[in-house]
């Protein structure tokens, strides 16, 4: 595969969160940081402004390793997915694409809420503040959070008998969040059973 460096020497490239899927930030490379994170698997892009080769997190300490990395068709621009240690953005926000232009509007569902929702539940796991509904979970421990997962899921049975689309819907985002629940008071991670997931869907 032959990459299309444009004629200042450098082609784009997309750095994108492996597991959330979100854009952390647009940067440059040239052939050698492009073979560098080739050899590597650690981002090393070009600074167009300090005219220099720059390994990611050097300083900071927040690398990124890669895990995927792919072109487009004309093969001139790059898509590098990562697995980052810390904020992508110097200004310590977790993508340096963090403000809103127009905002997604709330009826607009995403994956992203998992995410979201899974750091919130550990949040509370840690901090314990007093009466939230998941410190009152944790509080109570497994069986008490087994049980509802128990619960929530005969509720999305009966609401699929039903036929009822509008209580389905809030009783599978139920049990998804008491899932989550679980999965923080086992010290399981989401994304060990989206690797489960992933390596059934890749053997078929």
């Amino acid at each position: 595969m032959k990459i299309q460096f444009g004629a200042d020497g450098l082609v784009p490239v997309i750095i994108q969160h492996a597991r959330t899927k979100e854009v952390l930030t647009l940067a440059y490379m040239n052939e050698e940081s492009y073979k560098k994170t080739l050899e590597t698997k650690e981002t090393w892009l070009y600074s167009r402004s300090r005219q220099e080769l720059w390994h990611k997190g050097a300083t900071s300490g927040h690398t990124q390793k890669v895990v995927a990395m792919r072109t487009d068709c004309d093969q001139d621009a790059l898509v590098v997915e990562v697995l980052p240690n810390g904020p992508a953005c110097h200004t310590g926000a977790t993508s340096c694409f963090h403000e809103d232009v127009i905002e997604k509007s709330l009826a607009i569902g995403s994956l992203d809420i998992l995410e979201t929702l899974k750091n919130v539940i550990q949040t509370r796991e840690q901090e314990m503040p007093a009466n939230a509904y998941t410190t009152y979970l944790f509080e109570q421990g497994v069986d008490k959070i087994g049980k509802k997962v128990g619960e929530e899921a005969t509720e999305v049975v009966i609401a699929a008998k039903n036929r009822d689309a509008e209580e389905l819907k809030w009783e599978a985002a139920d049990l998804l969040y008491h899932l989550l629940v679980l999965l923080q008071e086992q010290k399981l991670d989401l994304y060990d059973v989206l690797g489960v997931l992933q390596n059934r869907h890749e053997k078929h």
